[in-house]
Order: structure tokens, then sequence, then C-alpha cells
């Protein structure tokens, strides 16, 4: 796998990790609300599409049209998934993460 399909941005990774609460079917704007609320970040819902799109395109999350609502004027909500190599690229991530910080006096291990 090229270098940049295996690895992971700090964003990616919280894209990926908002997938993991939500479970299945989560809109861009669920993405959004999960890492302002969990990571303290503010975030562009332009900058949310943009990794998913990109994360698709890696293999690591996937999409489909949901059912057409009244509250969207009758347009559909495109929701995302993780992938098990989604799964399996971010636990590696995570993992490398740990074992940097680890024995590191002062630095708490995620």
């Amino acid at each position: 796998m090229p270098k940049g399909e295996s690895s992971l941005g700090e964003f990616e990774q919280f894209v990926l990790l908002a997938l993991l609460r939500l479970s299945a079917g989560a809109s861009g704007m669920d993405v959004r609300r999960e890492i302002e609320m969990h990571a303290g970040r503010e975030t562009a819902i332009g900058a949310v599409y943009a990794t998913l799109d990109r994360l698709e395109t890696k293999g690591f999350v996937t999409s489909k049209l949901g059912d057409p609502t009244p509250e969207r004027g009758g347009r559909a909500k495109r929701l995302f998934q993780l992938t098990a190599q989604g799964g399996e690229v971010l636990n590696r991530a995570l993992e490398s993460l740990r074992r940097m910080v680890e024995g590191i006096p002062g630095v708490q291990a995620p």
C-alpha cells in the first residue's frame, strides 16, 4: 500500500473516530458535531466533507444516499460508514501513537 494510503493525519483520525462513535449512517454534519463536542475543535463543514471524500477514495469509508427528507426540500443526505480497512488503519495509527508516548515522563498514553 502506498505511504499516503496507509497513514492517517490527525484530522482524518478525528473523522474516523467520529464515525465509530456514531455507528452506521452518519452525515457530514453529524461527524462535525462529534468532533466539535469531543475534541473541542471548531471544524468547517467543507473540511469534513473533503476529508470524508479522501477517506472514501482510500477505501476507509463508504457512503450512500439516505432517504429524501422534507426538511431538506426532498433531497437525500449522504451517509458515511467506516469500513473494515478504515478500522484497521485507525487501530494501527492509535497503536503507533501509544507506543511513541509509552515511557515518556509526564505524557499519558491515549
